[in-house]
């Protein structure tokens, strides 16, 4: 049935939404230390913003560290500079050939933000599932209009569309949950 291609691409954008939802907030700071904090930030190299990933090797030493070593130690200080410009507030030290990131114990009313964050987070890729949902349906309607659907038919697509839409909520639901026992957790 034609329709079945339709629900499968709006079941892969749901996916991919879910999949940046998941992306994006695991960028989001939790007090333990992750290469997924650094994700966002660009290094100065050479004239071209490259992520830090790509110009040095960016490991986790403990809970609470974050190991960065340049393959060219030139760019120690480039790396500085653009860890202390990102908005995560932290503060690098470098000893002139590895650059080590303390990752600090968050106050109960910072993991609260980080909560209200990854909740506005939330909101906004189940917004973006919802407009899927939309896309598929109105596209369903002008198919039945076209007469290449039955009204029976785009009843039971839509049907389908609903369910994915609940099905990948829950999954935007159960990440938020995650994410936040994470936060709080002390």
């Amino acid at each position: 049935m034609i329709n079945n291609q339709h629900i499968k691409d709006a079941k892969q954008r749901m996916d991919k939404s879910v999949e940046t939802f998941r992306s994006e907030i695991a960028k989001v700071r939790t007090g333990k230390a992750t290469t997924a904090l650094l994700d966002g930030i660009k290094v100065d190299y050479y004239g071209t913003p490259s992520p830090l990933n790509q110009v040095g090797n960016v490991t986790v030493l403990d809970a609470h560290t974050i190991s960065i070593t340049p393959w060219d130690k030139s760019m120690v200080q480039a790396i500085d500079k653009a860890i202390l410009a990102s908005d995560l507030g932290l503060n690098p030290v470098s000893d002139g050939t590895n650059i080590k990131i303390p990752i600090p114990i968050l106050t109960e009313e910072r993991r609260k933000e980080l909560v209200k964050l990854v909740k506005k987070f939330g909101e906004e890729a189940k917004v973006a599932l919802r407009n899927v949902r939309r896309d598929a349906n109105d596209h369903l309607k002008k198919m039945e209009k076209g007469k290449e659907l039955t009204e029976d038919q785009l009843k039971e697509a839509e049907k389908e569309t609903q369910r994915l839409t609940d099905e990948h909520i829950t999954k935007i639901d159960e990440i938020i949950k995650h994410k936040e026992k994470e936060i709080m957790e002390v």
